[in-house]
């Protein structure tokens, strides 16, 4: 693991710590796009077989089936599913509480109703990976939202879909569960095909081919954001137990090779010390072999204060931020760009991918600048309406036609003259 001292980041925004992960264009991915939108449910069985995503003879294995729900739930350990239903209540909650943020607006201003109404999407995908690692947690943090949002129709889909996956995704309130993944999968829901309905919405985290499906058919349907590889950021001072910032630095580090732990702390000493720790948990680690190698491509930024720790981290925008030093309570609202925010040792990163209740579909690669995370209102729609009385209309006339007139749009002026009154 790299140790840098700050002011080298400092100096230097074009620093290699600032740059995201392309997304290089592929012509594999656009041609496996292209041919599921022209052959349908053919070309999704040729892909999932020859990726090794499925096993399907034919379209009707696409669907998880009734036989395949109760199998998985008797597959599921009883102490799993009590932590889903645990998981399903907290995440619920949280979405609930949000959606009570934003209501229907009616207004009567100058004798017209202006407002807007929330309305729902009609369908949405939750994608949810199925490569290292089962993610019963993406289930639940893509479905119970929409749920909440009161989507219609909500289907969920996992490549290799493992038993925790599909109970999580049917307690959650997912309507059809489907065992397709990759580029394929992305394509058949958002151009449709013989046996799957388009949707509106896609999703979900997933792997590079994912991301540059859902970029590729981003204005034919709705997508949350472009996710890169996972990360963290932690701000620790040296009153810190370095064992809880290593182990939350490789917790981060585990979910693959192109993950990152980042680590922003005020002395050489404490830097050296969470190594230390970090290799010795390492050992007795079983995802080493992944782990290990995210670990040493991270990197440690020794800073000489929080104003430093705080600039480089809004620089950065990291997916997830922990605070943890004396004080970050009230220093919190400084810290601007973040997928989740996480204050205090108490408050383990791995809380919030599981069981606090705040979603764990964040944006990465710096999109945090500009982005939170998934929640309720990524399936809500905030549509504007008006109803003008006739004497109201007169009296817009004039500025509407002036307006149109000054940018040449004619019949935009007809349109409004013709509401004077006594002049229709």
């Amino acid at each position: 693991m790299k140790i840098i001292e700050s002011q080298e980041l400092l100096n230097n925004n074009k620093h290699d710590f600032y740059k995201t992960f392309v997304y290089e264009d592929s012509k594999n991915v656009e041609q496996i796009i292209e041919n599921v939108k022209s052959n349908g449910d053919s070309s999704v069985i040729k892909y999932s077989n020859d990726y090794k995503d499925g096993n399907f003879c034919s379209a009707k294995d696409f669907l998880v089936c009734d036989n395949e729900i109760d199998e998985a739930f008797s597959l599921t350990s009883k102490k799993t599913i009590v932590a889903i239903k645990d998981c399903i209540e907290n995440i619920t909650d949280f979405s609930t509480e949000q959606l009570k943020c934003i209501k229907s607006l009616d207004l009567t201003i100058n004798d017209s109703h202006l407002g807007h109404r929330l309305i729902p999407l009609e369908s949405v995908l939750c994608y949810v990976p199925g490569g290292n690692y089962p993610l019963p947690s993406s289930a639940l943090m893509t479905t119970i939202p929409a749920k909440v949002a009161g989507v219609d129709k909500i289907s969920l889909t996992s490549p290799r879909i493992k038993p925790q996956t599909i109970v999580a995704a049917k307690l959650a309130g997912a309507d059809k569960i489907y065992k397709i993944g990759g580029v394929q999968a992305i394509s058949a829901f958002a151009y449709g095909t013989e046996t799957i309905s388009p949707v509106d919405k896609i999703v979900g985290p997933g792997n590079k081919y994912v991301m540059l499906a859902k970029k590729y058919v981003y204005g034919q349907c709705d997508i949350d954001f472009l996710a890169g590889p996972s990360e963290v950021l932690i701000v620790a001072d040296d009153k810190q137990n370095p064992k809880l910032v290593s182990a939350d630095l490789l917790a981060q580090c585990e979910h693959d090779k192109d993950a990152r732990g980042y680590l922003i702390c005020f002395s050489k000493k404490f830097a050296d010390d969470v190594i230390k720790s970090a290799q010795e948990q390492l050992k007795s680690l079983k995802t080493k072999n992944i782990a290990e190698v995210s670990f040493e491509k991270s990197v440690i930024i020794v800073a000489n204060n929080i104003d430093e720790a705080i600039k480089i981290s809004n620089l950065r925008a990291p997916e997830h931020l922990e605070l943890m030093f004396d004080g970050a309570e009230k220093m919190s609202h400084k810290f601007r760009n973040y997928g989740s925010l996480f204050i205090g040792s108490n408050c383990a990163e791995v809380f919030g991918d599981y069981c606090s209740g705040t979603n764990h579909v964040l944006p990465t690669n710096r999109a945090a600048r500009y982005t939170g995370g998934l929640s309720v209102f990524d399936f809500i729609k905030i549509q504007t309406y008006q109803m003008l009385s006739g004497s109201y209309a007169n009296k817009l006339t004039p500025i509407a036609s002036e307006m149109a007139f000054q940018e040449g749009l004619m019949a935009h002026k007809l349109a409004s003259d013709l509401r004077r009154i006594n002049e229709i």
